[in-house]
């Protein structure tokens, strides 16, 4: 029968269901050592307490053991350092190992360490006197109580920052037990003084809790809080165990045990009953006072999980839980509910027998009820064959609805064989159907990975359709690192590594490398970044190894400049001599320009030495041009040109060299002028030198350089004719206009007047102006009306058209009266 082993418990039931037949059996006995179980089915640790063991041993380290929760050893180790108070797991199934001294020491579950921190000065000056791994928000915590009764805590393993709690008004010995209590995001510690309960938190405050317990009850001497931290559970003195919420607010009930021994354990099953463990007795204890017993076989140990109670011992893993609301809906004696008549209508149907069809018509209206609740019992069922049953049932009645979605009858069918393999006692994780629900399919992916279970982990992600880059390829990626670690031949792991890895997408060659890399395996890391694919991986970590000109290369492969940078800027620092490095990067065209093209923006006297090393001369005085004119002083500069004009002249380059040899003397005469006048003509041009000078009436000077640097006589015009229209030189300028054979028309004084805006001006050099220019110069005065009559005089359309064209700018009236011009061309013809 299904009910066969259920216990009632009140209104509710409780079955106790096999998981293992330990395979440590008649090897280990748990009662002789300390044991700390991970929840969510993780590992069993085990370390002997040779207090329990009735032998004197004072210096013989005790050996630590990592078994599966079916009891397969899976790795030991001699402890080698501090007395250790507590041992407990993390959530992310790491080993904490906390030391008297208040360090903690961190292994994973094959007890590779990790890493360690402590626990303050404090606990490390005077010791710790207990401790208490925790379940927070953010992961795992730690509590621990010092000989001097302060407590110390981190909320996070992962990122320790220590916190002190309030102390406890007059606690001068011991506390009689003390629990951690997380609730809303925030950590307080509840600790028992005599019959007193106090609640200390991080603000440094105190609060005194007045639990309703019987008068006779004594004082507190063992506390339990539930798996979802809503619910306390108290032992007293006098034998009493008190059932209520985590606040201590409301209580359900005070149960009498008869007994003032203290219990091995106090736990929780799940959320709704409390378990005390005396030796071989286990008793469970509902709110409502209604109890069971259990006698166990061997001495066992007791792990609190979300829905229910793992029980550890010498030869079987067993688990206690409330049986779930659908499973008793089918399964209990005389059951009406709608899951119920579907399974039996199913057996019935098997059977041959044709009431299947009668129990059908009785739930007609609810068989898409009584399908969910098959579906559901099944996931609850620890044994295949139940679980086939119940789904068996559901697939049976599902086929008598037209409309009904399959997906929660796939789901269920796919997690319950995931639920099946991780079971199974060569992997053993006991998860249940609600506690993976919590867990999450992701983090189970995890914990067989950190569990070197790669290939079922990647049967799961197939079988589930998980996408490659959450699941087959981050799995094949830890697989490798895990494999890079091993002491093979270096050319076998990479051939091994690359054959599997090579049609998997999105793995990272590079941080497999780098995994090798620190296993001290150089040779190994340089084959497989080999198979990287992508050179923003691939290049830092050759230059790491020391592949310099690897890396380079791979870099101009990529085409990625900056990645080329890195690598220049990199082997250029780690290079003594500069010569070395420009030998290295010479041959490789692209690295070498892209290297002066960076050190043109930043230092150019390391371009100009390269071309020195290179002989040359050419591009080596164009650096020695473009620095000159970094410098302040002239006559630095002059020395630096003239190196210039020397290289210019090895390379018989005239043209540059009589352009630098100009230079020079430019500035030489601006420096001379500076003297001499007071004046600044530093960095200005020739023409600009020429410029400056009419305007400061230096003729003289100005016809010295003109004919020194033989400037053309049309530049020359140009350039005095607006320097004197600046200083207002309106004779000069006319003077200058009536030069005989002047290389400038007549035009440029009238635009040299306009740019001063000295309309009068420009107007006397009005009948000067040829007449195919006369329509633009006075349009360039704003004389509209004129320039139309000038085009219609010189009967040009072209020049009228130029006239109709800036009429923007003329008068509105101006414009119409020049628009209604236009006719008058075919008048003229």
């Amino acid at each position: 029968m299904a009910t066969a082993d259920w216990n009632p418990l009140g209104e509710v039931y409780y079955r106790k269901c096999d998981f293992y037949t330990m395979e440590w059996a008649g090897v280990v006995d748990i009662s002789k050592h300390i044991v700390a179980v991970s929840t969510y089915g993780g590992p069993i640790a085990l370390m002997k307490d040779e207090s329990k063991t009735g032998r004197v041993v004072t210096n013989l380290k005790p050996v630590i053991g990592i078994y599966t929760a079916a009891g397969k050893v899976q790795s030991q180790i001699r402890w080698n350092s501090g007395n250790v108070v507590t041992i407990g797991w993390s959530s992310t199934e790491e080993l904490l190992c906390i030391q008297e001294d208040g360090v903690v020491l961190v292994y994973d579950m094959f007890l590779t360490f990790q890493r360690t921190f402590g626990m303050g000065q404090e606990a490390k000056d005077v010791k710790i006197l207990s401790a208490k791994i925790f379940p927070t928000v953010q992961g795992s915590g730690i509590a621990v109580m010092t000989t001097s009764f302060r407590i110390f805590l981190i909320s996070n393993v992962d990122s320790p920052r220590i916190v002190r709690l309030a102390e406890v008004p007059g606690l001068n010995e011991a506390p009689s037990c003390w629990a951690i209590v997380v609730t809303d995001r925030q950590v307080r510690a509840l600790v028992a003084k005599g019959e007193e309960l106090f609640l200390v938190d991080q603000g440094g405050q105190y609060q005194q809790q007045q639990p309703d317990l019987d008068e006779n009850s004594g004082p507190i001497t063992l506390m339990a809080v539930s798996f979802n931290s809503k619910y306390m559970a108290l032992f007293t003195q006098q034998g009493f165990i008190w059932i209520g919420t985590a606040d201590l607010q409301k209580k359900y009930c005070e149960f009498n045990t008869k007994s003032t021994k203290l219990p091995d354990q106090l736990v929780w099953c799940g959320n709704g009953a409390v378990v005390g463990l005396w030796d071989k007795l286990l008793l469970v204890i509902g709110p409502d006072k209604d109890w069971i017993r259990y006698n166990m076989d061997t001495p066992v140990h007791l792990v609190q999980e979300e829905d229910g109670l793992r029980i550890i011992g010498n030869e079987t893993h067993e688990f206690l839980q409330k049986v779930p609301t659908m499973t008793e809906d089918i399964f209990k004696i005389g059951s009406l509910k709608p899951g119920a008549i579907l399974y039996e209508a199913s057996k019935e149907f098997q059977n041959g027998n044709q009431k299947a069809d009668e129990y059908i018509r009785m739930i007609k209206e609810k068989l898409d009820e009584a399908v969910n609740q098959c579906i559901l019992a099944a996931g609850h069922e620890i044994e295949p064959s139940k679980q086939r049953m119940l789904l068996r049932a559901a697939s049976f009645g599902k086929c008598f609805l037209t409309d009904y979605r399959p997906e929660a009858f796939v789901n269920m069918c796919q997690m319950l064989r995931v639920l099946n393999q991780v079971r199974h006692h060569t992997v053993a994780i006991p998860l249940t159907y609600t506690q993976l629900e919590h867990l999450s399919m992701p983090v189970l992916i995890d914990r067989l990975v950190l569990r070197k279970l790669f290939g079922l982990a990647v049967k799961i992600c197939q079988y589930l359709k998980v996408p490659d880059n959450e699941g087959r390829s981050r799995i094949m990626a830890h697989w490798a690192s895990f494999k890079v670690q091993q002491r093979e031949d270096e050319e076998k792991l990479a051939r091994a590594i690359s054959q599997k890895l090579l049609d998997v997408p999105g793995v990272s060659f590079s941080e497999i490398a780098g995994v090798a890399l620190k296993q001290g395996k150089k040779q190994l890391a340089i084959k497989l970044l080999d198979y990287e694919a992508r050179a923003s991986e691939q290049v830092p970590l050759l230059l790491e190894i020391g592949q310099d000109q690897a890396a380079l290369t791979k870099a101009i492969d990529s085409g990625d400049t900056d990645l080329v940078y890195t690598v220049l800027l990199h082997l250029k620092d780690k290079q003594q001599n500069p010569g070395d490095f420009f030998m290295m990067i010479r041959s490789m065209p692209i690295a070498l320009s892209l290297y002066i093209q960076y050190c043109r923006q930043q230092n150019l006297k390391i371009v100009e030495d390269l071309y020195y090393q290179e002989d040359n001369s050419s591009d080596e005085g164009n650096c020695k041009v473009t620095r000159s004119y970094l410098l302040d002083h002239v006559e630095e500069r002059v020395k630096l040109l003239e190196d210039a004009m020397n290289c210019f002249h090895r390379c018989k380059n005239d043209f540059a060299s009589k352009q630098t040899d100009e230079q020079i003397r430019l500035l030489r005469h601006q420096r001379k002028l500076e003297d001499e006048t007071g004046h600044t003509y530093a960095d200005l041009s020739l023409q600009k030198t020429l410029y400056k000078l009419t305007i400061d009436g230096n003729h003289q000077y100005v016809e010295k350089l003109r004919k020194e640097f033989k400037v053309p006589d049309r530049r020359f015009w140009i350039m005095k004719i607006y320097a004197l229209a600046e200083v207002q030189e309106w004779g000069e300028m006319e003077k200058l206009s009536k030069t005989k054979k002047a290389p400038v028309g007549i035009e440029m004084f009238i635009d040299a007047c306009m740019k001063e805006r000295n309309v009068g001006e420009a107007r006397k050099y009005l009948p000067r102006v040829p007449p195919e220019l006369k329509v633009k110069c006075l349009i360039r005065l704003r004389m509209f009306r004129e320039a139309a009559e000038a085009a219609l005089e010189n009967k040009s359309e072209d020049d009228f058209e130029y006239v109709l064209s800036r009429l923007g700018l003329a008068d509105r009236q101006v414009a119409e009266q020049i628009r209604g011009m236009r006719g008058q061309f075919g008048a003229r013809k």
